[in-house]
């Protein structure tokens, strides 16, 4: 059974940094991109980051491009997102999917697999 689990949510205040992970099992990570999406109340899930299986590519939506970074470790079968400089319009709930396939894409409906979520506030 294939288990995605995020954690390092919290409420930041504007300019800060917050680091997530997301633990992968069940699933051979290495086969997998993973990706970053986030949702924020009244609005649709959309595209955060992704990153390739070996973390040779990465992606990132314009609005976070120079302010947050996507990493993975394959021995820990862990993703990451390093946000940084953070502001009030990141506030989501911020989901990690993976999708087996070698090439990075921003389509949320052909994610396999889709972590339960966790919480980003960015206050003022």
């Amino acid at each position: 059974q294939v288990q995605l689990v995020e954690s390092g949510g919290g409420l930041v205040q504007a300019g800060g940094s917050l680091r997530l992970s997301c633990a992968a099992s069940g699933l051979t990570f290495t086969t997998y991109i993973m990706g970053w999406f986030r949702q924020a109340p009244g609005n649709e899930r959309e595209f955060v980051a992704a990153i390739r299986w070996n973390g040779g590519r990465t992606y990132y939506t314009d609005s976070v491009q120079g302010r947050f970074t996507i990493s993975r470790d394959n021995a820990k079968n862990t993703v990451y997102l390093q946000m940084d400089s953070l502001k009030p319009e990141d506030t989501a709930v911020y989901y990690c999917a993976a999708d087996r396939t070698s090439i990075i894409h921003t389509i949320a409906r052909e994610y396999n697999y889709w972590g339960q979520g966790t919480q980003v506030t960015v206050s003022s």
